[in-house]
């Protein structure tokens, strides 16, 4: 009997050291799963340094994780893999056309689309093309994958299904308007807005429409999925949940402007949390559309928020990064690397590692925070600022001694 016992607390000793190391799950995709809750469940122990990275353009999509590397591309089409913990560059490649899409990544293969018309699959192992498919217009809409087949959206108001491994066409459907929207799959059907005003129900068999909703306006956002229902805004300034079955009204929430963040969600108590142009980060309860909490930014929030532990992150057109106590909307932390002076908009959707918190601008840098303890780097605009400052004191001396010299 001591020798079974042996064995089995041998086997188990085994299964330690071969078990993953506890930490953070990857951010692969944009809001962070196939249900596009932006919700990490569980934030895992890593914690990068802090740093700032120079992407030589603005950066408008939202990076992907795995391991310990950050892939992040810039408006230009330039694909960086970055060190996490260090922020040094591992590899770079130069897509063609401008990308505003972010990429998803599954196995050794990272997905995006280009306004140069094309889907493209990059191989991050072999750091080369492994195909590329033509749509001959822009695609803006982020790829979400399943079960092999990825499924996006393009400019000439098609969706189209694609296997993963050599990029050939499984179907394609015609919904019209431009799709900038990332489609939700849930089971066997995907869910899609775009720019005509249509929410799109498609059997991801065969991508034939199961139902549509109009809405007041255009669809730039990307649906959400919770409790059978989904959510999304819409340019008409409004928020709708929506009855996946049938595309039926469940309630809908006017939000005072225009809607281009995409909504996360918190299942666990029943929040969702969207932004718009009003400047407004507001939660709403799932359930009914019952307002809990808002919270004013200093200028349009198009960025989708970030859930992790007790806290959702979020960026801001003021140029501003956003940490509020998820219970309560109040502010627990704000980041504006450019000092004011230099501020450009945060578009960008932060994602989370661990204890990490890393965020993209239209300066064209990559931050990496502490999300937990709130530590930052110090931005390059702080130096600027501070030699702006100093040649303004510089000047005022000069002007004054000039002044008391002639009098």
């Amino acid at each position: 009997m001591s020798k079974i016992k042996g064995i089995f607390f041998c086997l188990a000793i085994l299964a330690i050291f071969l078990s993953p190391i506890s930490g953070a799950n990857n951010w692969s995709m944009f809001q962070e799963n196939v249900q596009h809750t932006g919700f990490l469940q569980e934030a895992g122990n890593f914690v990068s340094n802090l740093w700032i990275f120079n992407m030589e353009s603005p950066i408008k999509s939202s990076p992907a994780i795995q391991g310990n590397v950050i892939y992040i591309v810039s408006e230009n089409g330039l694909l960086k893999a970055i060190d996490m913990e260090t922020g040094t560059e591992n590899w770079q490649y130069l897509f063609g056309g401008n990308v505003v899409a972010s990429p998803v990544i599954e196995n050794n293969s990272l997905f995006v689309g280009s306004t140069d018309g094309f889907m493209y699959s990059y191989d991050i192992e072999k750091k080369a093309i492994s195909w590329k498919f033509n749509v001959s217009k822009p695609v803006e809409s982020t790829v979400t994958i399943n079960d092999g087949i990825m499924y996006f959206g393009a400019d000439n108001g098609i969706i189209y299904a694609l296997n993963i491994e050599d990029g050939s066409k499984v179907w394609e459907s015609h919904i019209g308007g431009e799709v900038k929207s990332s489609p939700l799959i849930v089971n066997d059907t995907i869910y899609v807005g775009s720019t005509n005003g249509l929410i799109v129900a498609i059997n991801s068999a065969d991508g034939k429409q199961i139902w549509n909703f109009t809405a007041g306006d255009e669809i730039l956002t990307s649906p959400a999925y919770a409790n059978q229902k989904i959510f999304l805004g819409s340019l008409d300034g409004t928020f709708y949940s929506l009855n996946i079955t049938d595309g039926s009204l469940v309630w809908k929430y006017d939000m005072g402007d225009k809607v281009n963040s995409s909504a996360s969600i918190d299942l666990r108590n029943y929040n969702v949390f969207i932004g718009s142009d009003s400047g407004n980060l507001t939660c709403l309860d799932l359930r009914d559309g019952t307002f809990k909490w808002s919270f004013k930014a200093g200028d349009a929030v198009r960025s989708t928020p970030a859930i992790y532990d007790d806290k959702v992150a979020f960026g801001a057109n003021d140029g501003t990064a956003y940490v509020l106590n998820k219970y309560t909307g109040n502010l627990e932390f704000s980041y504006n690397p450019g000092t004011i002076l230099f501020n450009a908009p945060i578009t960008s959707s932060p994602v989370v590692y661990g204890e990490s918190l890393f965020f993209a601008g239209n300066d064209g840098y990559l931050y990496s925070l502490n999300g937990k303890n709130f530590n930052t780097p110090t931005s390059v605009f702080a130096y600027y600022t501070i030699t702006i400052a100093i040649a303004i004191l510089i000047t005022i001396i000069a002007s004054v001694i000039i002044i008391k010299r002639k009098y």
